[in-house]
């Protein structure tokens, strides 16, 4: 997946007037696609759309759940190197650093979604 520098609220791809651009702190060289920016109104959209899916969520079995946090750790490690060259461009941090971050996250995910399979927390 590209960047386009879209927000992403309700499932749709929305471009705004107003924008701002990431700047790499290595180099102070200004990064592309630049990003829309928002107010109040869309976030309170996102946040009562989020809130209308919650009962669909929240009616879905303890599988789906845990299969639903383990799609997210592979969406995170399909997007390979891009994903690393674009953080490290953004945050000045090292690759190493950053694969090691990305580990960590797939990590918590997938061990989330093993307790979540589990459903000792509903105890």
């Amino acid at each position: 997946t590209m960047i386009d520098g879209a927000l992403l609220i309700g499932g749709e791809a929305r471009q705004a007037a107003t924008r701002f651009t990431a700047v790499n702190p290595a180099t102070g060289e200004t990064l592309t696609p630049d990003f829309s920016s928002t107010g109040t109104d869309a976030v309170a959209e996102a946040c009562a759309l989020a809130d209308a899916a919650f009962p669909t969520f929240a009616a879905t079995d303890l599988e789906a759940r845990a299969a639903f946090l383990e799609a997210i750790a592979q969406n995170i490690l399909d997007l390979g190197d891009d994903l690393i060259v674009r953080a490290m461009s953004e945050s000045g941090l090292p690759r190493a650093r950053l694969e090691g971050e990305r580990g960590r996250t797939v990590g918590q995910l997938k061990l989330f979604a093993g307790v979540v399979r589990q459903g000792d927390f509903l105890d």
